[in-house]
This record gives C-alpha cells, sequence and structure tokens, in this order.
C-alpha cells in the first residue's frame, strides 16, 4: 500500500509539473504574439451611420433614383409594403421602388426613433411621411433590420405600413 500510495504521489507531482511547464509555454507564446486589436462595437456610431444612410435614402427618393435607393438594400435583401407580396433581392427591389417614384412618389421623411443591435445586425425603428409634391399623402411607421456589408450598413429587411386603418 506504501508503495502504491508514493506511486500516487509521484505520478501526481509529474502531472502537476506538467501543467506547469505547459503553461509557462503558453504564458510564453501569448506575450511574444503582437496584440490583438478588435475595434469595440458602438451603438451611438452605428446609429449615426443609420442616420447617414437614411439621408442618403431620402435624397435618392427625392431624385427618382430607384437604382440608388436598390443599392442601398443588401443582395439578400427583402421590402415588405402594406397590401403587397414580399419582394427579395437588390433587383426586384430596383424595380418596386421605380414602381413607387412612377405612381407620384416624390419625396420621404424618415423619423428614426431606436436602434438597437450588435456589430452584425440593427434593427431600427422609425416613422415617415410619404410625398407628392408639397402633399403629405401618408403618415407610417417601420422597422429595417440593417446588415453591414463590405464595411457599410444595408438594408436587410425593410417593412412599413399606414397609420391609417384600411378603409
Amino acid at each position: 500500500m506504501k508503495k502504491t500510495t508514493n506511486h500516487l504521489k509521484v505520478s501526481g507531482l509529474v502531472l502537476l509539473l506538467a501543467f506547469a511547464v505547459t503553461s509557462c509555454s503558453e504564458k510564453k507564446h501569448e506575450e511574444t504574439n503582437e496584440p490583438v486589436t478588435k475595434s469595440e462595437f458602438n451603438l451611438t456610431n452605428a446609429k449615426a451611420e443609420i442616420e447617414a444612410a437614411n439621408k442618403e435614402f431620402m435624397a435618392f427618393v427625392a431624385a427618382g433614383d430607384s437604382v440608388g435607393l436598390a443599392n442601398l438594400y443588401t443582395e439578400d435583401a427583402k421590402f415588405m409594403s402594406a397590401g403587397n407580396p414580399a419582394v427579395s433581392g437588390r433587383k426586384n427591389i430596383q424595380s418596386a421602388m421605380s414602381g413607387i417614384i412612377k405612381s407620384g412618389i416624390t419625396r420621404v421623411d424618415l423619423r428614426l426613433i431606436d436602434v438597437w443591435g450588435t456589430e452584425d445586425l440593427l434593427v431600427e425603428e422609425g416613422d415617415l411621411s410619404l410625398f407628392v409634391g408639397d402633399k403629405n399623402v401618408s403618415e407610417e411607421k417601420y422597422i429595417v433590420v440593417w446588415k453591414k456589408e463590405e464595411g457599410k450598413w444595408k438594408l436587410f429587411r425593410d417593412i412599413f405600413n399606414s397609420n391609417q386603418s384600411a378603409k
């Protein structure tokens, strides 16, 4: 029994020594590597980027530029307006935007209420007004899911509907 106890003590010491050596070599390895710098996600900055993208969106509507509008969306985006089937993909969204512009919409005012999310996806809640000329023709609300694509926030899911009840 005494031989077994000594054998266990020696085995335990060997394991402890092996762990200590491994830990030291890992620390040495970590110390020799350059520090990895990952920029921390900042929701305030992201919100400012979304506000800038919304200004671009409003400018494209005012210019009647459906191609510019479509390019604000990801390749795999969905555009979901009230009373219509969902439209998928940038090319189809460009057609939908062209239809909206041809319907007489000359301006949209987007008012961001709040933004939540992470460095991968953001959700924006807001209100919007649609105009034909100077006439406000609709008050609406929206939710947009934004996704970072090629370093820029783009619309990934866009859904909106009127504040007025259906007649």
